[in-house]
């Protein structure tokens, strides 16, 4: 059966890229997380999106040119009662001793070439023993490539925004186990031999129902939603047929 994975945690309902969204994620029933990770100016790994703080947060600057302790004072639950820090990604490791979750690290490295970013998220995963349950993505397929290189036994899946010839052919020869597209380009027949040729798929970011419904019926690898609850309701619908 397709596996839902909740984008950045449960966004839809709660603040992006947080341990409550991530919490909320898993009690919903989601088997996995999609979190996006960027480096601090003193080379710690935090769960934010953007490199600038501004969006998500009551701060301003760039996630590079801040320390840590910095970091952590800004409130990334803009909308929100509780004020919540930016994670780091150790505090969502330790959380995951606690579950079976997977978890897909995107790293934010297209814009920022940030050096030591694939090295440090290796690591913490071998130190944490959550070699099988990460898998690492990218639109920088070089950064996939290099992780492949220095750690083939965690998944590697490149991201795509465009529609590629044959990508299984092409995730094999990055030696990439899975491919995470833009679910609006790319078809039920790519999807279909993708699959049948061992590569699994993960489209991002599918919030419509009818769009749930196109990869249920087809029996996707996986979806990469902001809601998780909404997916799974509609998966029930294929469980009982």
């Amino acid at each position: 059966m397709t596996q839902i994975f909740a984008h950045r945690g449960y966004s839809a309902n709660f603040a992006e890229n947080t341990m409550t969204a991530f919490i909320e994620a898993e009690k919903a029933g989601a088997d996995g997380l999609e979190l996006d990770v960027q480096l601090t100016k003193d080379g710690e790994v935090v769960v934010i999106h953007d490199e600038k703080v501004n969006r998500t947060t009551d701060g301003n600057g760039f996630v590079k040119n801040l320390l840590f302790k910095e970091i952590r004072k800004f409130n990334a639950n803009k909308k929100g009662v509780k004020k919540e820090p930016i994670p780091s990604l150790i505090e969502v490791l330790e959380w995951m001793q606690t579950n079976n979750m997977v978890c897909n690290i995107e790293l934010k490295n297209t814009l920022i070439p940030y050096k030591g970013m694939e090295e440090k998220v290796i690591d913490l995963t071998r130190q944490y023993g959550l070699t099988d349950r990460i898998i690492i993505s990218s639109f920088n397929h070089y950064s996939i490539v290099y992780s492949y290189r220095m750690a083939p036994e965690i998944e590697t899946a490149p991201l795509f925004y465009e529609t590629i010839y044959m990508p299984w052919i092409y995730a094999q020869s990055i030696r990439a186990k899975g491919i995470h597209p833009k679910y609006s380009l790319i078809s039920d027949e790519i999807i279909k031999s993708t699959m049948e040729n061992g590569i699994a798929v993960r489209p991002y970011t599918v919030n419509k129902e009818a769009d749930m419904h196109r990869l249920f019926k087809i029996n996707c690898t996986a979806i990469i939603t902001d809601d998780p609850v909404k997916a799974l309701r509609i998966k029930k619908q294929y469980r009982e047929t």
